[in-house]
This record gives C-alpha cells, sequence and structure tokens, in this order.
C-alpha cells in the first residue's frame, strides 16, 4: 500500500457507521474527517466524537478533501448514496448487502468511472470460517461431502428498519449475504441447484430466518441456515468428510478434529439404545480414530481497508471483487424463488 493518506466521510451513522469509526482510528494513513445522517441525535454524537457533521450528502460530495466515503445507511438507500458518489469521482466503500437487487448493483458497478467501488463483505475475515477453509485446503477430512453452516439467536429480528421489506430487510439479507459469500469463497466451482425455506415465526412482514440448500456441481452439498428463535444453538460450522468431521461451536472457536487412524479396525460393540441394540450406530473404538484441536486461522479485519487504500493507490488487488458480490445477490433472489415455489432451482 502507498504511504499517502486518506481521508473519509460517513454517510450513515447509525451502529454500523460507528463501528467503522472505531475501526478506522487502530489503521495507518487513513481517518475520519466527518459524517452525514438525517438523524438529529446521531449529527450530535458526531459532535462529540470530534467529527464535523455534514449539513446534506451535496456537502459530502463537494468536499475535495474527502478520497473515500462509506455508505452505511439502510439498504434501499444504497444504491442513490453510491452512484451519486461515484459520479462525483469519489471512492466508495459500501455496507452489505450492496443493494436489494441484482440489477441494481449492476448500476452500482456502471456508475465506477474515474472512482471505484468496494463493498464491506467483513465476514471474510471470521476467524470461524477461515478456520474451516483452512481445514478444507488442508484436506484434513479426506473427500468432503457436506458442510453445514448456522447462525443461530434468540431475539428474533432487529426492531428497526432490518423488519422492513421497503428498507430491504429480512434475514437473507441481513445475514445471509455473509454467511453465502462465504460459502461461494470456500467452495470452487457452480452452484447447481438451490432449495431454501423462509420462516416468519417473529416477523410476518419479512424472512426472520432461512435454510438455503446449495448443491454444488462436484456433489458437495452446502446446508445454510438462519434463524432468530433458536433458544439452543447448533454449531456454527459441522463438515462431514469420508475420513472424519469436524466442528466448531461457536464464535469462540471451541470445537475439534476427529479423523479416522485404522479403516481396517471397523468393528464395534453393539449400544443399547432405548428399545433395542445398534451396531450400525455404535461409536468407533479410541484406537481407531484421533481427536485434535482446530487448525485455527487468524485474521485482522484492518487489512480490510489497508485493501482499499492499496487497491485506489494502484498496489493492491481488490479483495472483494464486484463480480463476486453479483453472484451473492443473484444467489439470494434464487434462494427467495425457491421458497416463493416451494421447489428445488436451477442457478448456474
Amino acid at each position: 500500500m502507498a504511504d499517502r493518506d486518506f481521508t473519509m466521510a460517513i454517510v450513515g451513522f447509525g451502529g454500523m457507521g460507528n463501528w467503522h469509526r472505531e475501526l478506522v482510528e487502530t489503521i495507518d494513513h487513513l481517518r475520519v474527517k466527518g459524517i452525514y445522517d438525517i438523524k438529529e441525535e446521531r449529527r450530535i454524537f458526531a459532535k462529540e466524537c470530534g467529527l464535523y457533521a455534514y449539513s446534506s450528502l451535496e456537502e459530502v460530495l463537494s468536499d475535495s478533501e474527502i478520497d473515500l466515503i462509506l455508505c452505511a445507511t439502510p439498504n434501499d438507500v444504497h444504491k442513490e448514496v453510491v452512484i451519486k458518489a461515484l459520479q462525483a469521482g469519489k471512492n466508495v466503500v459500501c455496507e452489505k448487502p450492496a443493494a436489494i437487487t441484482s440489477k441494481d448493483f449492476e448500476e452500482m458497478m456502471a456508475a465506477q468511472k474515474t472512482a471505484r467501488l468496494f463493498v464491506h463483505q467483513n465476514r471474510r475475515w471470521d476467524e470461524d470460517y477461515l478456520t474451516v477453509r483452512n481445514i478444507l485446503e488442508q484436506k484434513m477430512l479426506g473427500p468432503v461431502f457436506k458442510i453445514e453452516s448456522r447462525v443461530h439467536g434468540s431475539r428474533g429480528i432487529p426492531g428497526d428498519w432490518r423488519g422492513c421489506r421497503e428498507h430491504g430487510g429480512g434475514m437473507v439479507l441481513d445475514w445471509g449475504v455473509h454467511i453465502l459469500d462465504q460459502a461461494l469463497q470456500m467452495i470452487d466451482g457452480k452452484v447447481k441447484k438451490v432449495y431454501a425455506e423462509l420462516t416468519n415465526v417473529t416477523n410476518e412482514v419479512v424472512d426472520d430466518g432461512f435454510t438455503a440448500t446449495l448443491f454444488f456441481e462436484n456433489g458437495l452439498v452446502f446446508m445454510l441456515e438462519v434463524g432468530t428463535s433458536n433458544f439452543i444453538n447448533l454449531p456454527r460450522w459441522y463438515v462431514l468428510g469420508r475420513d472424519g468431521s469436524a466442528v466448531v461451536r461457536d464464535w469462540d472457536l471451541s470445537g475439534e478434529v476427529v479423523r479416522v487412524t485404522n479403516w481396517d479396525k471397523n468393528d464395534a460393540v453393539p449400544v443399547k439404545t432405548a428399545a433395542g441394540l445398534t451396531k450400525t450406530m455404535a461409536p468407533r473404538t479410541e484406537d481407531t480414530i484421533c481427536t485434535e484441536p482446530l487448525p485455527v486461522v487468524h485474521s485482522d479485519i484492518r487489512d480490510y481497508y489497508r485493501n482499499v487504500m492499496g487497491t485506489i493507490s494502484g498496489d493492491a488487488e481488490q479483495i472483494v471483487k464486484n463480480e463476486e458480490v453479483l453472484r451473492v445477490l443473484k444467489l439470494m433472489e434464487a434462494i427467495f424463488r425457491s421458497a416463493e415455489l416451494n421447489q428445488t432451482v436451477d442457478f448456474e
């Protein structure tokens, strides 16, 4: 990355906008000058943080000091803000999902003339995801045939704009965009078919959860689930291979890898179930398996902005490519289509 300095403005200074401010304060060569938000209380808070509070988006775009704009508004406003910023020659980091539809995002991409568009797919830096990806890359489990990725909570859908269809609410757009992006980054090859179901337990307007199954062309099945009414959480990751299994139970990276060490010794002692014996489901003996700690991969989320600055400077290749973002948006549209039709749909 070049040693030039960048000055940023934040449009939409809610929870995520402030998260970005706090992060940027720890990154060399990048500073936040000011914010624009339609809410007076957020402008007051910005001033308390030592930031300038712009009176309008037009004032932001006319500030010659601004190299980079973060768009952290509700989802339905992304397109308007991003296109205006790009047309004004400002580079843009847009919060996810970049747009509500793939068509909208294609229009946003087309607005790149003298400035660049970046999408904040920050959960590519999640250490649980990177750890599972490491397990696959090391081929620790032999050929992998199924991966399950889940995000569970028990507080229902958030009570803000995320519960409103007109603002682009719902869990497919909120959390699905993250775990679907992770799945497509993790597995090479096309997704041939998609089957999905949406839930409306706590909100009848938008989906408060979903389950989606992706059928990859190589035969791997990837099941993804987001739930907001789960009072007992299932594992964050569960990976099944011919030679072993891996589990990551939660964000704290608790879990393990269990692998077979002796295929020849396959006999087992029958176990008693409630109403009979089973040898088929009896556990393996300890001398035929090994249990190992997860090969944890650590990361630094600040590398995202370092890549943004490096890309603008011409010293780095953009990590989160807009074509990848577009693919995720199209996959989310296939999920909605499958759920509406209640059937498996073709994708790629």
